[in-house]
């Protein structure tokens, strides 16, 4: 997986952060002593848990360096920790409170043998994912990478994101919690196509980008950029509506 850049991550941080903070009003834990935050990037979500409580021990955790030095930059107060979500979930350490992971656990792999490792050490595990699959800004990522023009130039398989569905997710872990399940439809209100690139090359596009010779990197991204635009036409106004669906999980462990 190539790495993080904070900076284009946080171009879209209102945008990112949204979600988190609606999980974050949706748990149900008036003071919990220890949070942590799974996956934290640059800390806006761990900022916002620290706001809800002020009074916690919150760590964020996350495997990438260039991330927590961005987190460590702008919130210096919390405390950050590097380490892989599926080991963490699996080394058999202290139970927190609440675990808490914002747009993270999509990247990790066997949903079935993580999450309920991840319910065993929390008292309420809170996680929102992406669910926008379906979507044409990221079917057309993955239908150009399999066209005949470009399937040859990766090598290999490339690392992508998923997100079961709910059913999925209530089967893993109904028989040891008391689950809230729910999406919700984010409409986001983008600048044109181009600014649903950027978005993209933050997130989705990593691993297709990481994989490519640096001579074709610009040229598949134009190609994106001009598929995408019958699918996002511009509004009245100029802008572009860029819809995203999101799934919410609450478990309270029993």
């Amino acid at each position: 997986m190539p790495n993080w850049n904070a900076a284009q991550y946080l171009q879209f941080a209102d945008e990112r952060t949204r979600p988190c903070r609606d999980l974050a009003a949706r748990i149900a834990a008036a003071a919990p002593r220890t949070v942590i935050d799974l996956g934290c990037g640059p800390g806006n979500s761990t900022a916002v848990l620290a706001g809800r409580w002020p009074e916690a021990e919150i760590t964020g955790l996350d495997n990438s360096a260039e991330m927590l030095a961005a987190a460590l930059r702008d919130y210096p107060a919390l405390r950050w920790e590097q380490a892989d979500i599926g080991e963490w979930a699996s080394d058999g350490g202290p139970v927190f409170d609440v675990v808490f992971s914002n747009a993270a656990l999509h990247w990790t792999p066997d949903h079935a043998v993580l999450f309920p490792r991840l319910l065993a050490r929390a008292g309420v595990l809170a996680v929102q994912l992406p669910a926008a699959s379906d979507e044409p800004a990221q079917r057309l990522i993955r239908s150009l990478a399999a066209s005949p023009e470009w399937r040859g130039r990766f090598t290999g398989a490339v690392a992508d994101w998923h997100t079961h569905d709910p059913a999925f997710y209530y089967d893993v872990l109904a028989g040891a919690a008391k689950l809230d399940l729910w999406t919700t439809d984010y409409y986001h209100v983008l600048e044109g196509p181009e600014a649903i690139v950027e978005w993209y090359r933050g997130t989705g596009l990593r691993p297709y980008l990481a994989a490519l010779a640096d001579g074709d990197r610009e040229r598949f991204l134009a190609e994106y950029l001009e598929a995408l635009r019958p699918n996002y036409p511009r509004r009245a106004d100029g802008r572009v509506l860029f819809p995203f669906r999101r799934l919410f999980i609450v478990a309270i462990a029993r």
